[in-house]
């Protein structure tokens, strides 16, 4: 029937064929993606709730890159920049850039995912209008023979058929795959929130404790004499 078909609809087919690996495709890079983004997020998550601050914390997440690693790596520059500075204006600038990493994170575990969306909408239109296109030329083919024999008819019918079935094989999994990574993304986007809350509550027992090292950087060396320097301190 493939071979058989008018130009227009083996074109529709062919754009369908490559339209459902695409599908396939994206379904394999974003599936391994997606689960190790959730692993290594779920596991600095972990890492955050048992630490008691923010130094211990970024020692344990020290050789990791998660995003979690970039919003704890973000939390601690923002402490070392903002030394002798009050500390409900750390926390404000803190969260905000703990905010706009989490939707840099999100933005970009969900590339791609945009590809299903489109596939899944679009997909059963082109298929249609490959039928309605071969079932055009089907009626200028019986009028062009003077008959109306079915026999004459329905294997272009068929044909055209064929594009509509084309389009719905590539249609219903892009959209049950988009559905199935809303929600993995859903998780990981409450996996990066719930490690934000984490950071910042870290931060703000630091605070309290008014006990921040002179620099937070990991690796970085201590006073001479091992003390540890509150922000205040720090800045006489």
């Amino acid at each position: 029937m493939f071979i058989q078909a008018d130009v227009v609809v083996k074109a529709v087919m062919i754009g369908l064929a490559l339209a459902s690996v695409a599908t396939w495709t994206v379904l394999l890079v974003k599936t391994i993606q997606l689960r190790a983004a959730r692993r290594d997020g779920r596991r600095g998550l972990a890492t955050l709730l048992s630490a008691r601050s923010l130094l211990d914390a970024g020692r344990q997440i020290a050789d990791q890159k998660s995003a979690v690693a970039r919003l704890l790596a973000a939390a601690e520059d923002e402490v070392e920049k903002s030394r002798g500075l009050s500390a409900d204006g750390i926390k404000e600038r803190i969260a905000w850039q703990l905010e706009r990493i989490e939707a840099a994170a999100a933005q970009r575990i969900g590339r791609g995912i945009g590809i299903l969306a489109t596939v899944g909408a679009v997909a059963p239109f082109v298929g249609l209008f490959g039928t309605v296109w071969g079932i055009m030329n089907s009626f200028i083919g019986i009028s062009r023979a003077h008959t109306t024999n079915l026999a004459v008819v329905a294997p272009g019918i068929a044909e055209a058929l064929l594009a509509t079935a084309f389009g719905l094989v590539a249609a219903i999994p892009a959209v049950v795959i988009y559905n199935a990574f809303a929600r993995s993304t859903g998780t990981y986007r409450s996996v990066l929130a719930d490690s934000s809350v984490a950071i910042l509550r870290l931060l703000s027992r630091d605070l309290d404790r008014n006990a921040f090292p002179v620099d937070l950087r990991r690796g970085s060396p201590r006073t001479a004499d091992g003390t540890v320097l509150s922000i205040a301190d720090s800045a006489e």
